[in-house]
């Protein structure tokens, strides 16, 4: 319901600026999708009317870019949730000395202008919502100046015009026809591609944040292994994750990884990170064996990475601090890193340490992240099973009972206060998570036998 309400919203936001005596279209993505039989995530205008009569002609906007053209229009109806419709006059760009924006702008009247500045064909027709009313099918109701349409029945990312020269406007664009590719599962266009390879260097002008952005899209839209392996032949890999592309060539004990190196490995992790999957468990699968390449010998009995994950915990945090993560994702990626390989040691585990294991941060990401790792090495999920199940069975109060002692019951014990209070409640706590004591008298006995009172 909330596409429809959307493209409604849009739709009277066009209608009510073409009775105002201008032209007004849906644009972009939305257009795209409507033609792909997708649901568009949002609704975006194009229209002749310039900014100052935008930001009179509607009840609630914000003028967010109105050096731009760019007016957010709000609608909502009572108790429905307020849709936010972003409505852009027609204009053509001057130069882009930022490599971001344009240090100018002219605004237009033509439609067919306007869609020349945009990035790719495919992102680049209008389309008339009151033909797509009328008939019901978007490919009637199509503006294509730039050969979308056609584009688009081809499977091609191709940009609009010159590609270096849309490339030079704004280096993020390379990224993004990377992530539409994948996306789609369309091809880049030989041109397209070609500029990407030779600009490839450029991409190091774009803000971390805006690459942090894009590259989290590809690996949670469903096609990260498509996405990475396009960022390694365009070159783009090797520029925004050196540290990555070292993977390559990396080889593997065949007896636990017979599908090959590191970065066929990972590459088959990222082919199962499934569309809408949390960022930091698409990262750590990414990252999960980043140390292994620093780490590789070939020891008398088989290929080792002895200490790989400490070193990559290094390496990853180093790239979440470069590309500038919250800090909250930045320490979920890292536990996730850290603990990928305590699954191995599983049903080893004393009930303490099993239950402590089980009170990570969003545990089940943790359990993905160890199935997507077996089924991309040796295909056992003996471990996994045996993990999921104790988890889902065992009750929360197990898990993180009350605790029989605190700092208060060692003092009125006669205990002084000191450093050993957390190794003294850390014994009480394990012995308590083993069962083995359920009292506090019990579990007092168990301090007093360790630590006398003096």
């Amino acid at each position: 319901m909330t596409g429809k309400r959307a493209q409604g919203a849009a739709a009277e936001i066009v209608a009510r600026l073409r009775a105002a005596g201008h032209h007004a279209y849906f644009v972009g993505g939305c257009v795209r999708d409507l033609l792909l039989e997708r649901e568009p995530e949002d609704y975006d205008v194009a229209t002749s009317a310039p900014p100052d009569l935008v930001l009179t002609l509607f009840e609630k906007t914000f003028a967010v870019g109105a050096h731009f053209g760019v007016v957010l229009v709000c609608s909502n109806a009572p108790g429905d949730e307020e849709i936010v419709t972003e409505v852009a006059t027609f204009r053509s760009d001057g130069a882009y000395s930022d490599g971001r924006r344009p240090d100018a702008v002219r605004f237009s009247t033509s439609p067919e202008e306007d869609v020349k500045r945009r990035d790719f064909t495919i992102n680049g027709m209008m389309l008339d919502p009151e033909v797509l009313a009328t008939t019901g099918r978007a490919r009637d109701a199509v503006l294509d100046f730039v050969g979308g349409m056609k584009d688009l029945n081809a499977g091609l990312i191709r940009a609009i015009g010159d590609p270096g020269e849309r490339f030079a406007e704004d280096k993020l664009r390379m990224l993004r026809g990377v992530r539409f590719a994948a996306r789609f599962a369309f091809d880049l266009e030989l041109a397209t591609a070609g500029a990407i390879q030779e600009l490839s260097p450029a991409v190091s002008q774009v803000s971390r944040e805006r690459v942090r952005e894009e590259l989290t899209r590809m690996l949670t839209e469903g096609q990260a292994r498509r996405a990475f392996e396009l960022l390694d032949v365009t070159g783009l890999l090797a520029q925004v994750l050196p540290e990555v592309t070292k993977m390559k060539g990396v080889a593997q004990p065949p007896q636990y990884h017979p599908e090959g190196d590191v970065w066929m490995h990972t590459l088959l992790l990222l082919d199962g990170l499934p569309a809408g999957c949390p960022a930091a468990l698409a990262w750590a699968a990414l990252l999960h064996d980043v140390g292994k390449p620093a780490t590789f010998r070939i020891a008398p009995d088989r290929i080792r990475f002895d200490g790989h994950v400490e070193i990559g915990l290094r390496i990853a945090a180093e790239i979440c601090r470069r590309l500038r993560f919250p800090n909250h994702e930045t320490e979920q990626i890292l536990l996730l890193i850290a603990n990928h390989m305590r699954f191995g040691e599983v049903r080893k585990m004393k009930e303490s340490t099993l239950k402590r294991f089980f009170r990570l941060p969003h545990f089940d990401q943790h359990l993905a992240l160890h199935r997507l790792d077996c089924l991309s090495s040796h295909g056992s999920l003996d471990l996994y099973d045996f993990a999921r199940q104790r988890f889902e069975t065992l009750p929360q109060e197990q898990v993180r009972p009350t605790l029989l002692l605190t700092g208060k019951d060692l003092i009125e014990a006669g205990y002084l206060p000191g450093p050993q209070f957390t190794q003294m409640l850390t014994m009480a706590e394990d012995a308590q998570l083993e069962g083995a004591v359920h009292t506090r008298d019990q579990a007092l006995a168990v301090i007093r036998d360790r630590w006398p009172q003096p």
